[in-house]
């Protein structure tokens, strides 16, 4: 199984690592201590024709491949040292834009995808409540047919995007075993962006509760099959974020590999470079493993994915992975980098805070392993 990437995506890639160095980086740290979205940043990625990346080109995207948006989504990681732009930025592409994709009608994907694939709309994805995170099929927000209109009423919490999306998909019960996802214009007057969540990292990500407040929504902004939600639209978009998303994680990994071999090479105790001392040197080639073992598995995911073969084995592992392993290389580099990399002056500090979220989001750590064996073992 060959993942190589073409000539193609390779400069691809190099194109948009250099928009990412160019533009993300620049401010990465003040937004990351304000907590601040930077609405600027995001047009510029609307220009750069990224916004729209995995959506066809019928409806204004750029037809990339998953294999494409994979390396994107490594590049701007790695190039822009910002884990909450690309929080914000998968949270559009594949769980905002690829549902409606994939699953809408045509009107619905005529009146939402352009404004999503340029960029001038902004996506977001609303399933997770108080008391139904791992347990997607435990939510307790309701929809109640009235009329030609439904009516949502319930809570949703760690909203990506949340504040600043225009469109959000949101999941509600329709019957005692069934859920349906609805297509949301949050200028709905029922639809009230609660606080922003004060987060460990990823905090130029803006993140909220939401609460559905007699939100009436027209029958036809229903998103696939009333009641099939949950093994057709929302098992969808665990996929993507499991095979695509996570490559975010790898391009993390990589930028901080980056930096420890740039502070090692620097960095002088003794009167020689520390790379030059052997705890130093081995921990570099333990990251370098740790990354290639990570990278050759969201590879391999997304390959399977590409190709419509069978993957979930292969995504949770990937997901579980980049989860765990994406944390002990920050770990590892804040040592490398010793008093320093406890500073927020230096990028290692906010790799460990944005890390971490990988193991949480988009299914736990805990939660792939389950998967995991439960394949193993032909549970149902």
């Amino acid at each position: 199984m060959d993942f190589s990437l073409t000539d193609e995506q390779i400069a691809f890639r190099r194109s948009v690592f250099d928009w990412a160095a160019a533009t993300v980086a620049p401010g990465a740290s003040d937004r990351d201590k304000d907590g601040r979205w930077d609405h600027e940043v995001w047009k510029s990625f609307g220009a750069q024709g990224l916004a729209g990346l995995p959506i066809a080109e019928e409806y204004g995207g750029a037809g990339g491949s998953i294999m494409d948006c994979v390396v994107a989504n490594e590049a701007i990681a790695e190039g822009g040292h910002d884990g909450g732009f690309n929080l914000s930025l998968g949270a559009h592409w594949v769980i905002g834009s690829v549902p409606i994709w994939l699953h809408g009608t045509e009107e619905q994907k005529r009146r939402w995808l352009p404004g999503l694939t340029d960029g001038s709309m902004v996506g977001a994805w609303a399933s997770t409540e108080p008391e139904a995170g791992s347990d997607a099929a435990g939510l307790l927000t309701t929809a109640v047919r009235d009329g030609d209109d439904w009516v949502l009423n319930g809570t949703k919490i760690f909203i990506t995007n949340g504040p600043i999306a225009d469109v959000c998909t949101v999941l509600a019960k329709t019957g005692e075993k069934a859920a349906t996802a609805f297509i949301v214009d949050t200028t709905n007057p029922g639809f009230q962006v609660g606080r922003e969540l004060d987060k460990m990292g990823c905090r130029s990500s803006p993140t909220a509760e939401i609460a559905l407040v007699d939100c009436r929504v027209p029958a036809d902004c229903v998103l696939g099959d009333e009641g099939a939600a949950l093994w057709q639209v929302a098992f969808e978009c665990f996929d993507w974020e499991r095979t695509v998303m996570i490559a975010s994680g790898v391009g993390g990994m990589q930028a901080t590999l980056n930096s420890c071999i740039a502070y090692a090479k620097e960095r002088k105790q003794f009167g020689k470079p520390i790379a030059q001392f052997q705890a130093v040197a081995h921990k570099l080639a333990e990251m370098k493993v740790k990354l290639e073992t990570c990278r050759t598995a969201v590879y391999r995911a997304a390959y399977l994915k590409q190709t419509n073969a069978e993957h979930q084995m292969e995504a949770s592992i990937a997901k579980y992975l980049v989860g765990e392993l994406a944390v002990q290389n920050a770990l590892d580099a804040i040592q490398i980098h010793g008093g320093y990399g406890y500073l927020r002056d230096f990028n290692v500090e906010r790799a460990l805070r944005d890390a971490k979220l990988g193991s949480i989001g988009g299914g736990t750590s805990e939660i792939q392993k389950l998967i995991i064996s439960r394949l193993l073992l032909g549970d149902s």
